[in-house]
């Protein structure tokens, strides 16, 4: 595939990704799904974000599907994406678990395109930080936004 194929399907990721419905999905991953324990996720299965979670989970693994088969580049997709860093970074605690319950297959593809990124293990740390100074942060304005 050329590169001007690939940066099309890059293009047209992106586009998906603006999508309202898709927005408010990766808006409430982010901010408010924080899972804990695979409870924690077969609550949120269950409950009224079900479809906002499995959104966000499929269409990161059908975007490092197209990776893992060679439609678009690796170093490619990861220079123009980042965010599937977060997704993983997430779930990965809770893999095994979520596999055992899911299937063995349940986004092989994402923690194949993230585990084999250069560097990756110190990325997911630099998210996991991040996300949980976030959610202090989001904890926080919550708090001072019920004193007032």
């Amino acid at each position: 595939m050329s590169k001007q194929e690939e940066a099309g399907l890059i293009l047209k990721l992106y586009e998906l990704r603006r999508d309202e419905t898709m927005r408010q999905a990766r808006d409430w991953f982010f901010r408010d799904f924080h899972p804990e324990s695979l409870a924690d996720v077969n609550d949120t299965m269950m409950g009224e974000h079900s479809g906002h979670l499995r959104m966000v989970m499929s269409y990161w693994e059908m975007a490092a599907t197209l990776v893992a088969h060679g439609a678009i580049d690796a170093t490619f997709f990861n220079e123009a994406n980042s965010e599937h860093l977060t997704v993983f970074a997430k779930l990965e605690p809770l893999l095994r678990e979520i596999r055992s319950s899911y299937g063995a297959h349940f986004m092989v593809n994402l923690g194949k395109l993230v585990t084999e990124t250069p560097g990756a293990q110190e990325r997911l740390e630099a998210v996991r930080s991040r996300m949980k100074a976030i959610k202090a942060q989001l904890k926080e304005r919550a708090s001072r936004a019920a004193q007032s």
